[in-house]
């Protein structure tokens, strides 16, 4: 016989994981076809999501990866959030600079001192 799995809307399960804000931007997301589960896109956001599910979805400049370990009661507080998922994502620097071409953009402090100095004499 069948087993009875429990299973929840992925915008809900986002929302109470505290991946976003409000469900409505969760909504958004997975409409606008950002987010995958088990490697399948997918745009809706009633879709059901159970344990060992994995999601991938793009959260402001990094993608995140996560399995799902337990379906939530309640929106609770960050800890609680934390245990419904573990994070498989890879990680990466949070602290990316810029390029800087030769001779264009804008120069620092110490390249604008230098400048000064030289047109001094």
């Amino acid at each position: 016989m069948a087993e009875l799995v429990a299973k929840l809307r992925i915008d809900k399960w986002l929302w109470q994981a505290r991946f976003f804000k409000t469900r409505s931007l969760a909504a958004k997301q997975v409409s606008g076809g950002h987010v995958r589960v088990n490697g399948n896109k997918v745009v809706k956001p009633a879709f059901a999501v159970a344990p060992g599910d994995v999601l991938t979805f793009s959260q402001s400049s990094m993608v995140r990866v996560v399995r799902i370990e337990a379906l939530g009661e309640r929106r609770g507080p960050a800890p609680e959030a934390q245990t419904l998922y573990s994070d498989l994502t890879e990680k990466q620097d949070k602290k990316l600079k810029n390029p800087r071409f030769e001779g264009k953009g804008r120069p620092t402090k110490k390249e604008r001192r230098v400048i000064d100095l030289s047109r001094r004499l």
